[in-house]
């Protein structure tokens, strides 16, 4: 069996638009600030997507769905997601695992985690683990302006 391990990163700010909903995850979380990005800017489903591409070794996000394409403008990203998943089943992997640290002061993600990870385990087709941090008031991110996801994933292949 070979396996493969990959690793993701997305960072966005926090919008002043206050029609932009906040999306992590593929849940929207009400009473927050939404994140500026060409999609629903999902970090989580962005550092997930990443981090499988990049164990599969098949580029990035911004290499199958460019912010300079008009079709992905708001899109959901978790048919993004899905459609990594897709690109990863394609070139012969499984998804082993995944998992994904939010770091932001706010929004809190324990009253979200279980619909999270739960929704990102039916995308995946594997087991998914939401955790989060703050960054104790320090830098762009302590400072409340964005919002960053940092994920890891683990590919099989030939065990199943």
């Amino acid at each position: 069996m070979t396996m493969r391990i990959g690793h993701g990163f997305d960072l966005h700010r926090f919008s002043d638009d206050p029609a932009r909903v906040l999306v992590l995850g593929g849940i929207t979380i009400d009473g927050h600030r939404g994140l500026i990005g060409h999609s629903d800017a999902d970090a989580i489903c962005h550092a997930i997507a990443d981090a499988l591409l990049s164990a599969a070794q098949l580029g990035d996000l911004g290499q199958h769905f460019p912010d300079t394409d008009p079709q992905w403008n708001g899109v959901a990203s978790t048919l993004l997601l899905r459609e990594v998943v897709g690109l990863v089943h394609a070139n012969g992997w499984s998804v082993a695992n995944c998992a994904v640290t939010v770091l932001a002061e706010t929004p809190k993600m324990k009253p979200h985690r279980a619909a999270i990870q739960e929704l990102l385990e039916s995308i995946v087709g594997a087991p998914v683990s939401v955790s989060a941090t703050t960054m104790e008031r320090l830098g762009p991110i302590g400072e409340g302006l964005c919002l960053a996801a940092e994920a890891v994933a683990l590919l099989e292949k030939g065990s199943r």
